[in-house]
């Protein structure tokens, strides 16, 4: 039985899709932890390609969840918009690009602790979780941004500042992932 299952979906192909999504996201995070080791690969280019396909996932598996689609939508919504304007403007400078990672994170921590007041049991837990990381990481950026702008004013780019923007992001999509691999649980469990 689907009740208010989008585009006539069942309950169990809605978390089948979720859970796809979910391990897609973990698999981006994987990728985004490795990134530091790709020397010739351009840093913003390739955190702006993970933000928008993670963003692009996340939107989609939002549009399946009926207690929060506008909601968790919003948040994939905002990490493509992120993605896309690391694209669309690849800056070299640090603080452009650290201060729109910092605004992606606080954006989407907002939109998710608002969505969890709107969700129930477990899936309520993992979006507060994942509110807190986002939120988290936006204020550990912003606590070592003025030590990193003194190091990058003096040295340049370095593979560090790639590297904690890689890291950075693979937290996130670590527990997002997670987050959605959990409404498929409770998808299954609607369905059985």
């Amino acid at each position: 039985m689907a009740t208010n299952a989008p585009q006539g979906l069942s309950n169990r192909t809605r978390a089948m899709l979720i859970d796809a999504a979910g391990v897609a996201i973990i698999l981006l995070g994987i990728g985004s932890a490795l990134v530091p080791a790709a020397d010739r690969l351009k840093g913003t280019a390739v955190i702006g390609g993970l933000l928008l396909v993670a963003g692009v996932i996340e939107l989609l598996a939002g549009s399946l969840r009926p207690l929060v689609r506008p909601y968790a939508m919003a948040a994939g919504g905002v990490t493509a918009l992120a993605g896309l304007l690391f694209i669309i403007n690849p800056t070299t400078h640090f603080f452009a690009t650290v201060t729109l990672v910092i605004g992606w994170l606080f954006i989407r921590s907002m939109i998710l602790i608002y969505a969890s007041q709107h969700s129930r049991g477990s899936v309520r837990t993992w979006m507060g979780l994942s509110a807190g990381m986002d939120f988290l990481l936006g204020v550990l950026l912003i606590a070592g941004l003025s030590v990193a702008t003194v190091i990058i004013s003096i040295f340049g780019p370095t593979p560090e500042v790639t590297a904690s923007f890689a890291w950075v992001l693979a937290a996130s999509f670590a527990v997002t992932g997670s987050l959605l691999l959990e409404v498929a649980s409770c998808e299954r469990e609607a369905a059985g």
